[in-house]
């Protein structure tokens, strides 16, 4: 079979079947990519089974309209296998230098119960011709380590297509009785077990032979519903109608009662139901943590500042910096010293940038000794604050010392931070749950100052905190408006505002800001000829960022990575490449970091470079090795991993929230009018610190900034403050009056 590709994943919707000839175009997810969704084409005589496991052989091409599609030669069910199993579980990890060859001499010689042969008579591998004395002890020595009850773990696993990677959380989680616990009840993975979802859970479960009428099916269905529907529209809570609704649809089964689920959900705690609102638990604990925390804070003071003294510092700093604050910056740095908690909110060139430097510097003034944490949401964010700052800034997770594999945190309130001064930046882009964690740990801090844009996009995970911190008028907020930068990337300034207030006057950006009007099928080249040209002029890859809102289209992210790097990375005879699924990844490529890897120091948006390939023939694991490197730190990637991992010539939106770049391109054209408003416009156009060239349908602009939210996101993170704060004063009131 001469395909290019062969991908194993789950369809997801179908778009389009004519059952006369099969013709069949689909959405299709691929497995350990679950960001990634492509279109894929073809003559499928059988209609695709959704959320079913496929594997697809195929070759990428490229629509005129529609983008990058996989053209399919042959799909095909596979099917569990026990020997293909133990082939993946003797290649892996615990057995160093086993390979693919040795593995398949010990299958074919000794059977398919071979793990038990070894693990009772370890002589039996001498049977294995060309096997070395070394090889033989590392195979005795990985199986020796497994108890019996792990081993067999490890083939159930396997067998059941759910990866070994698996192993380590459930380990942690039940130990020996692992395997007793799954055949018991797979659903109770989903609150045991983080990183284990439904579809898991239910994968174990229908090949265990549940039943899938179960009430412990319903059940984790319901609570996995509500999780899936506040993470696709960034709520806190849903609609006990909008849940009854979606499970009806997603179940099929009308006779079924879906308030007998919720109360089951809701008695064993996995879910929270207030006034017909539904939580996930997380979203609600975070919530209320937020405002219980707030609503005591501070939990110990710093001495009083002397405001002559202050008053004399910031003169001075004036001075030396040949600056004047403006009388909205002074109002900030005074409320700054005046309030344990607050809040600092701008657009682009306001001069959030000198305030911050002002916190810092005139606190250090005043309390000589004093320590200081500065935080960001990504790794450049917090770089850039470190420079300003002068001072070490980490992200939020590696200050709080996340694991990756437990999803929690290291620095808790048992193990808090110790500073008298926490700045986080970039606050638009924390969600609820994250800050509930930081807060946690923030007991022992004097002094809290969050500093965001409100016209930003919100967090990718549910909750609003930022606007909803805001709307409580509980805790002092500046608003920065004036704008001070008058230089070079001014132009972007002012289309920022300009979009803040939807009213945008293209005649009046005339010198770093460009719009050129062109049909949809013209933007890549278009594209590739604008980067041309900023290369000609000495800019470098790394200055120039195109930005697109979606993956799929002919101005989507997938299509103009390839052309980019294509132009800007060509293949050449000294430049090694690796294709991982329909990526091609080349020595010299921009590489972009798609979750956090906190064991490596790199982060969610990092973008850095691919110095190295190594192919698996080289490598003593036998897995093709690529080493990228962000500006100092040099990571390797390799198996699993290289789902972390994509080409940056193009990013989303999102992907680039927190970041500057000296050149921005970003293509806006009607197909991408579902995801077109202001807030999505704001933020691309912002990331440009000097110029940005926009392209495509200029209407579609127009339109998108005039469009608020198409879904405002329902939390109650403000009514909880606010109830709070008013609980805290009326207790405070009452014992006042108690001790009179």
């Amino acid at each position: 079979m001469e395909s290019d590709v062969i991908l194993t994943g789950k369809p997801v919707h179908i778009l389009f079947r004519n059952d006369e000839n099969f013709y069949t175009v689909m959405k299709f997810r691929i497995a350990d990519e679950q960001e990634k969704v492509i279109t894929v084409t073809g003559i499928l005589p059988e209609r695709p089974a959704i959320d079913c496991l496929y594997r697809i052989y195929g070759t990428y091409v490229e629509h005129p309209r529609y983008g990058m599609q996989l053209k399919i030669d042959a799909i095909e069910r596979p099917l569990p296998n026990e020997a293909e199993s133990i082939l993946r579980y003797l290649c892996g990890v615990q057995f160093p230098g086993i390979g693919k060859k040795t593995a398949q001499k010990i299958v074919s010689l000794l059977g398919e119960d071979c793990l038990d042969l070894i693990r009772n008579s370890p002589e039996v591998l001498y049977q294995i011709p060309g096997l070395s004395e070394e090889k033989a002890e590392i195979i005795r020595n990985g199986i020796a380590q497994e108890d019996d009850g792990m081993a067999e773990l490890v083939r159930f696993l396997n067998v059941h297509g759910i990866g070994v990677r698996n192993l380590v959380r459930l380990n942690r989680a039940y130990g020996k009785q692992a395997l007793e616990k799954l055949k018991e009840n797979p659903y109770r993975v989903m609150e045991d077990c983080d990183g284990f979802g439904f579809k898991t859970a239910d994968k174990i479960a229908m090949a265990l032979g549940f039943d899938p009428a179960d009430d412990r099916r319903l059940t984790a269905m319901m609570t996995s519903l509500c999780m899936d529907m506040c993470m696709e529209e960034g709520d806190s809570y849903i609609e006990e109608e909008h849940l009854f609704a979606r499970f009806q649809r997603e179940y099929g089964d009308s006779s079924a009662n879906p308030s007998d689920y919720l109360d089951y959900a809701v008695g064993r705690g996995q879910l929270i139901e207030e006034n017909g609102r539904i939580y996930p638990k997380s979203q609600y604990e975070s919530e209320t943590e937020i405002a219980e925390f707030l609503s005591g804070y501070p939990y110990s003071s710093i001495d009083p500042y002397d405001p002559d003294l202050l008053e004399q510092y910031l003169s001075e700093m004036q001075d030396q910096l040949s600056i004047q604050y403006d009388d909205c910056q002074i109002e900030a740095i005074h409320a700054f010293f005046e309030s344990p908690f607050m809040i600092v909110t701008g657009g682009p060139g306001t001069g959030k940038t000198t305030v911050v430097r002002a916190f810092v510097t005139l606190f250090r003034k005043l309390y000589p000794g004093a320590t200081v944490l500065t935080a960001a949401p990504t790794g450049r964010a917090a770089k850039r604050l470190a420079e300003l700052t002068d001072s070490e800034s980490l992200t939020i997770h590696s200050m709080l010392k996340w694991d990756l594999e437990t999803n929690s945190f290291g620095v808790t309130e048992e193990e808090p931070l110790s500073a008298d001064l926490l700045i986080v930046d970039e606050f638009s882009m924390v969600d609820g749950y994250l800050f509930s964690n930081l807060l946690e740990a923030s007991k022992r801090i004097k002094r809290i100052c969050i500093i965001g844009d409100e016209d930003q996009l919100p967090s990718v995970s549910p909750g609003s905190v930022l606007r909803d911190l805001i709307r409580t008028n509980e805790f002092p907020l500046i608003r920065l408006a004036h704008i001070h930068r008058q230089k070079e990337g001014s132009d972007v300034i002012s289309l920022a505002h300009q979009i803040h207030n939807a009213d945008v006057d293209f005649t009046q950006l005339n010198q770093d800001v460009r719009f050129y009007d062109c049909p949809s099928e013209d933007i890549k080249r278009n594209i590739l000829s604008i980067a041309q040209n900023a290369l000609e002029k000495g800019y470098d890859v790394n200055d120039i960022q195109v930005i697109s809102p979606i993956y799929n289209s002919n101005a989507g992210i997938d299509v103009l990575n390839n052309a980019l790097q294509e132009f800007i990375n060509p293949p050449a005879p000294h430049r090694r490449e690796l294709k991982v699924g329909y990526t091609i990844f080349r020595e010299g490529d921009k590489i972009l970091q798609l979750k956090n890897q906190p064991d490596d120091d790199v982060y969610n948006g990092d973008i850095g470079m691919l110095e190295e390939i190594l192919y698996a023939s080289e490598t003593e694991n036998k897995q093709a090795v690529l080493t990228v490197r962000f500006d100092d730190i040099y990571v390797e990637y390799s198996g699993d991993n290289l789902a972390n991992i994509s080409l940056a010539y193009c990013i989303s939106v999102h992907k680039s929230q927190g970041s500057e770049y000296p050149i921005v391109i970003f293509p806006i054209t009607r197909r991408f009018s579902f995801m077109l408003q202001r807030k999505l416009i704001y933020t691309g156009c912002s990331r440009a610190r000097q110029s940005l060239i926009m392209l495509g349908d200029r209407s579609a602009f127009m339109e998108g900034i005039r469009t608020e939210e198409r879904h405002i996101r329902k939390t109650t993170l403000t009514e909880r403050i606010c109830r709070a704060l008013e609980a805290r004063k009326a207790e405070a009131e009452w014992d006042e009056g108690e001790f009179a």
